[in-house]
């Protein structure tokens, strides 16, 4: 009877359990349904003239006015093939459509370019085998191109194609794109740029002969299992070795730029000024000091700008540098005062003035019209962006947003006018076309459906607040809360936090996430920006220099142990979650928190950063030739042993094709909890990347949820 008794109460646990896994299926599938309603203007593009600007939609490109209100104007024949991107030529009369998209990385990927013209659209590259990367000429006849690691240009007037370079080959010299690490961590993967006179053309050339290779195992072909083999050069070891080239498309002669006598170092972005000179950046291999080199007559060089920093000088990308005119540039940087700001320069005479200041931060340049400057920032709060403009000599400054929360600006050419798309923590996206002062003209989109729901079904809005941890460090956070939250009762808490250097997710922005399913099932989500996050100033960020994971697993406990205090939380169910650098806390987390976690999951942690790459891990951490505590003395592998099994639970999540976080990191820990006889569950995706993509983006967030409803 008793038996008979137990199996029965046991039938009803499984069937519970049953229960609430589809119904965390259909809650999630709901949070997709709800996101997808978050409205947003596709491939917004200005023309030439600033009076009218071009969208995707329907599969055509549409032309509108600024100022006013219409139907607007299909670009593209109805049986124009499927648009993914597009750019048009410089005098508009062309437009490169890439169509389809087959990715090689986490931003590369090769595509079939479509040239519109006339009411025609026509393959572009008929002599190309696997395109990539390309872009019209400033006279618009030609287009470069990248294919199979060689550099091509297409004369689309006189129908001809020509290779400029011919010893490109896989894993071996990649010209005209960048290697792995380049585009992972300079965020780039085009790496040519036409002269202003279309006569000549500048690329790079990646020697990766001697960047050591990964080899991930495929398991998606037919019988047997075949290694995908790529160069990635991991934490203190060879990059590829990178030229500057430039090649005249008149003669059909090249030549090699001088880059400095030291080859281990980065060139990360090249192009032409205004004045037609050609430019590079460089960095040193520590990335603690930057120039940027301008190409004149003859051979010569010269220094335009230098930065220096005793840790690193942030990561350089297309905002650094911003050209005014044929002599003053735009400079945003963060050594001078400790924030990051705007600086106005001269390639003859140096510094010319400080153009913005204060304890806040400048995120983004919009613009600049010779006069002003328009640019983002973070001044009314860490948390939010507001657009501003001021004069290039710092003087009236004007807010042009008002919302309080975050924007980001689309502007037309000229900045007369721009397309903002606003959101904060209880409003989805709207997007609207204002003028150059600010003002609104008109709403493109408002969410208003997504708007009306999320008040009718009363889902949960963060709630933002600060914290001082035992140490006297006050950390920005945001809380969930269920709809019915009762201060009488305790609740489980999941701590959510990615805590990369520079990171921020602690956002006054609009967003949902599997973590909402919890909260509606009377969960308590709570995500803090510990030390080393960003906007907050240098001083704030670089505090982790050197030693990845130290100061950031101390506040990540804190955080919990400040939430285990209050009153309404049950301090026995706390947990925590993190995908890549948030997998590798959320796994010290569990390993250094003594129990204090009842349940992690860590997504594609890194865990060993000699196991990652080396422009990001050195530019935090130093080299590990220099610097092994900072690689040792945190790393999870080295604290297998200090798992609580019996308290705390873990999850760990990889793909087996991740080319970003090798599924080798998740091996060696397990390895490691292995040799100590650790208990932990394991959730593999074959053949899936960092982003559990291209099947799997789903699942694992639905593993997630019935794991924590489980375990928490």
């Amino acid at each position: 009877m008793l038996r008979s008794f137990r199996l029965f109460v046991l039938l009803l646990l499984v069937g519970s359990l049953t229960t609430e896994r589809a119904s965390a299926r259909n809650e999630y599938a709901e949070i997709l349904r709800l996101r997808s309603k978050n409205e947003s203007v596709r491939g917004i593009r200005s023309m030439a003239d600033g009076e009218h600007y071009t969208v995707i939609k329907d599969n055509n490109i549409i032309r509108y006015r600024y100022d006013s209100e219409s139907a607007g104007e299909r670009l593209l024949p109805a049986t124009t093939p499927k648009i993914t991107d597009y750019i048009f030529s410089p005098d508009e009369q062309r437009i490169l459509i890439a169509s389809g998209r087959t990715p090689i990385y986490r931003r590369s990927y090769t595509t079939t370019y479509h040239l519109a013209a006339d009411g025609k659209v026509e393959v572009a590259l008929p002599d190309a085998v696997a395109p990539r990367d390309a872009s019209f000429s400033p006279d618009g006849r030609l287009i470069a191109y990248s294919d199979a690691n060689d550099l091509y240009v297409r004369d689309v007037v006189a129908h001809t194609t020509r290779r400029i370079t011919d010893d490109g080959a896989w894993n071996t010299v990649i010209n005209g794109t960048t290697d792995w690490v380049y585009e992972e961590e300079f965020g780039n993967t085009r790496a040519y740029a036409f002269s202003p006179d279309s006569r000549q053309i500048a690329y790079l050339r990646f020697d990766e002969r001697h960047v050591s290779l990964m080899e991930m195992m495929r398991f998606d072909s037919k019988l047997y299992n075949k290694a995908f083999s790529f160069k990635y050069p991991k934490a203190g070891e060879r990059n590829s070795i990178v030229e500057l080239w430039i090649y005249d498309l008149t003669t059909g002669t090249k030549k090699r730029i001088n880059t400095g006598a030291e080859t281990d170092q980065y060139i990360p972005r090249i192009g032409f000024a205004p004045n037609g000179r050609l430019w590079f950046y460089r960095l040193n291999r520590r990335q603690n000091k930057f120039e940027m080199i301008l190409c004149e007559p003859e051979g010569a060089q010269k220094t335009i700008y230098s930065e220096g920093a005793q840790q690193y000088v942030e990561r350089v990308d297309d905002q650094t540098v911003t050209f005014v005119d044929k002599d003053r540039f735009l400079v945003r940087q963060e050594s001078h005062t400790g924030y990051m700001h705007l600086y106005l320069y001269s390639i003859r005479r140096g510094l010319l003035a400080q153009v913005t200041k204060g304890a806040w931060e400048v995120t983004d340049v919009v613009g600049t019209d010779g006069k002003r400057v328009w640019y983002l920032s973070t001044e009314t709060s860490p948390l939010r962006r507001n657009l501003y403009s001021v004069a290039l000599n710092g003087k009236d400054k004007q807010r042009l947003t008002t919302g309080e929360g975050f924007y980001s600006v689309a502007p037309s050419a000229g900045m007369k006018y721009c397309i903002t798309t606003f959101s904060n923590a209880t409003t989805p996206n709207r997007v609207e076309v204002c003028d150059g002062e600010g003002r609104p003209i008109r709403t493109l989109a408002d969410s208003r459906t997504l708007r009306e729901e999320l008040v009718a079904a009363k889902h949960p809005i963060k709630e933002f607040f600060t914290f001082a941890t035992e140490r006297g460090d006050t950390l920005n956070a945001y809380i969930l809360k269920p709809t019915d939250f009762n201060p009488a009762k305790r609740y489980p808490v999941l701590l959510t936090q990615y805590s990369g250097p520079g990171s921020q997710s602690v956002q006054d922005r609009w967003s949902m996430d599997w973590e909402y399913a919890l909260v509606d099932k009377g969960y308590i989500v709570v995500c803090a920006d510990g030390r080393g996050t960003g906007f907050r100033g240098e001083a704030f960020k670089k505090r982790t220099y050197g030693r990845l994971g130290a100061l950031e697993t101390e506040d990540q406990i804190s955080l919990a142990r400040y939430m285990a205090a209050q009153s309404w939380i049950d301090a026995t169910r706390i947990g925590i979650y993190g995908w890549s650098y948030g997998g590798f806390m959320a796994l010290s987390c569990a390993l250094k928190g003594h129990g204090l976690f009842r349940m992690a999951i860590a997504v594609a942690p890194v865990t060993s950063w000699r196991y990652y790459d080396t422009i990001y891990t050195e530019i935090y951490n130093g080299l590990p030739q220099y610097n092994a505590s900072g690689y040792d003395d945190n790393s999870p592998i080295n604290f297998a042993r200090m798992l609580d099994d019996s308290r705390t639970r873990l999850l760990l999540i990889h793909g087996t094709a991740d080319d970003n976080v090798h599924f080798q990191n998740t091996i060696e820990m397990t390895r490691a909890l292995n040799r100590y006889g650790k208990q932990y569950d394991m959730m593999v995706y074959p053949d899936q990347n960092h982003s559990m993509r291209p099947n799997d983006a789903i699942n694992v967030r639905q593993k997630m949820i019935e794991y924590t409803l489980e375990h928490l």
